[in-house]
């Protein structure tokens, strides 16, 4: 066995991380028949999609971040100012973007994920199941991640 030796750099470098992502798709691609048979459509994009509610004056009431991959809808944000919440904003916001996912970019499913002191409750009251538990993620907090059939 030959033992080589590698000098280990930590920096960000954008071309690095470019070439690491293109070379760990190809790689994946190469390891799995679904994700061959993905490449080259349009549900292979990294799609964003965000929704945003502003207030009679234009100002930022609400909003929710999120990008569709694969026929799936991922909620990386949803955040609805305090004197809105429980006004059924936080709601909209989200069935707009899972209509939206659904009609126009054929998503089937959504995915997001929350912590134990942010709103797992709300989002099981959407339809969210959750999937995954991550105790002490960061320490004394639970991340949950959720998923939905889109119907």
């Amino acid at each position: 066995m030959v033992c080589r030796m590698f000098r280990i750099e930590t920096e960000v470098d954008k071309d690095r991380r470019a070439l690491l992502r293109a070379r760990l798709r190809d790689t994946n691609t190469a390891a799995s028949p679904v994700l061959a048979a993905l490449r080259g459509t349009p549900a292979a994009r990294e799609t964003p999609l965000h929704v945003w509610a502003l207030d009679d004056a234009g100002a930022l009431s609400g909003g929710l971040v999120a990008h569709t991959w694969a026929g799936w809808l991922h909620i990386t944000h949803l955040w609805v100012d305090a004197p809105h919440r429980g006004t059924g904003l936080g709601t909209r916001l989200l069935t707009d973007a899972e209509n939206l996912a659904r009609t126009t970019r054929a998503c089937t499913h959504a995915r997001l994920e929350t912590w134990d002191f942010q709103a797992p409750a709300f989002y099981r009251k959407q339809g969210y199941e959750i999937v995954c538990e991550i105790p002490d993620y960061p320490p004394g907090v639970t991340e949950y991640t959720l998923t939905k059939r889109l119907r």
